[in-house]
C-alpha cells in the first residue's frame, strides 16, 4: 500500500482511515509515543536492547497508523489485511493486536475516549458547565451466532432478529459521544441497561434528556425527559401530539447522527469476527473516539 499517494489525495485517506489528512497527522504524533512506550515495554520484558530484533514491514509510525486505521475501517480478513501489506496473516493478526493497544492510548491522551462508566458522568458535565441537554439511544451491533444454544438465546434480538450486543450512548447537541456503556446482549431491552448502569438518577436535574420510545419510564428517574409519545389503539395520537412526535425526533436526530459517524468504521457497523471476546468493546469504544476526534477538528 502506497502511503505516499494515499496521504496526497484528501478523499482516498478519507477512505482508507476515516479520518482526514490534518486528523491523520494530530493523531500521529501521540500514536508515535504510545507505540514507541510499549517497545520499551516489551524490550524490558524479554531482556533485550530497545531497538533490537527482526525490523517489520512497517518500519515508520504513518506506516503504523494507517495499517491499523484501515483495519477499523474497513475490518478485512487477516489474509486480506496481510494481503494488503505485504505479510502474512499471522504477521497481521499480531500487529493489529499490538497496534490497537497502542491506537487505545493515544485516544485516551487526546482525551476524546467516551467515559465507559456512569460514575464518571459528573466529572464530565464538570468539564462541560454549558451543557444544558443530552441525547440517549441504544446502540447495537451483529455478532456471529453462537454454536451454544444457551448463548444464542441470551444474544438473540426479537427486535433486530439477529444476533448482537447492545450499547447505551450518551451524546451532547454537538454530537460528541459522551458516554458508551460496556457491551451486553443484544436481547436486553434499552431502558433495562440504561437501569442496569444507573444511567438517568446519574444525571443532573438541570439537564433535560432526550430519549425514544425505548426508554419509557424513565421520567421517573429524572422528570425533566423529554421523549415521543406512544400511542395505543385504545388512544390512537391526535395532530398536535404527532407534530409535537415530530418536532422531538427531529431534536434528537443528533444521537442517530453520531451514531452513524461511529459506524463509519466497518469494525463496528458489520458482524463482529473475531474470536477473542475483549476485542469487541474496545473497537466500539475507540471508533466512537476517532469521531469525537473529527468533531474536534470540525469545531
Amino acid at each position: 500500500m502506497n502511503l505516499t499517494k494515499i496521504l496526497a489525495h484528501p478523499r482516498t485517506i478519507q477512505a482508507v482511515t476515516g479520518l482526514s489528512r490534518t486528523e491523520f497527522d494530530d493523531l500521529a504524533v501521540t500514536f508515535g509515543q504510545a507505540v514507541m512506550e510499549n517497545k520499551r515495554r516489551a524490550s524490558t520484558a524479554v531482556s533485550r536492547k530497545f531497538g533490537g530484533g527482526q525490523k517489520g514491514r512497517l518500519a515508520s509510525i504513518p506506516e503504523k497508523l494507517l495499517f491499523i486505521l484501515f483495519y477499523m475501517k474497513a475490518y478485512p480478513t487477516f489474509d486480506v489485511l496481510g494481503a494488503w501489506f505485504d505479510f502474512s496473516a499471522t504477521n497481521a493478526c499480531r500487529n493489529a493486536h499490538v497496534l490497537l493497544a497502542a491506537l487505545e492510548k493515544s485516544l485516551g491522551r487526546k482525551v476524546v475516549l467516551p467515559a465507559r462508566r456512569v460514575s464518571s458522568m459528573a466529572a464530565l458535565f464538570a468539564r462541560f458547565p454549558e451543557m444544558n441537554d443530552v441525547f440517549v439511544d441504544g446502540m447495537e451491533r451483529p455478532v456471529q451466532r453462537p454454536r451454544s444454544q444457551k448463548r444464542q438465546r441470551k444474544l438473540y434480538s426479537g427486535k433486530k432478529r439477529n444476533h448482537g450486543r447492545k450499547s447505551v450512548i450518551v451524546t451532547d447537541e454537538k454530537k460528541r459521544v459522551l458516554l458508551l456503556t460496556p457491551t451486553k446482549s443484544a436481547r436486553r431491552h434499552d431502558k433495562r441497561l440504561a437501569d442496569k448502569n444507573g444511567l438517568f438518577e446519574k444525571i443532573p436535574e438541570k439537564v433535560t434528556v432526550w430519549a425514544d420510545t425505548g426508554f419509557q419510564g424513565a421520567r421517573k428517574q429524572h422528570p425533566k425527559t423529554m421523549m415521543p409519545k406512544k400511542a395505543t389503539r385504545a388512544s390512537p395520537l391526535t395532530l398536535e401530539e404527532k407534530r409535537e412526535n415530530k418536532t422531538i425526533s427531529g431534536i434528537r436526530v443528533v444521537v442517530e447522527h453520531a451514531i452513524a459517524g461511529i459506524k463509519r468504521f466497518r469494525s463496528v457497523a458489520e458482524r463482529y469476527r473475531n474470536r477473542t471476546p475483549r476485542m469487541e468493546d474496545p473497537f466500539l469504544w475507540m471508533a466512537a473516539g476517532l469521531w469525537n476526534l473529527h468533531l474536534q477538528h470540525a469545531t
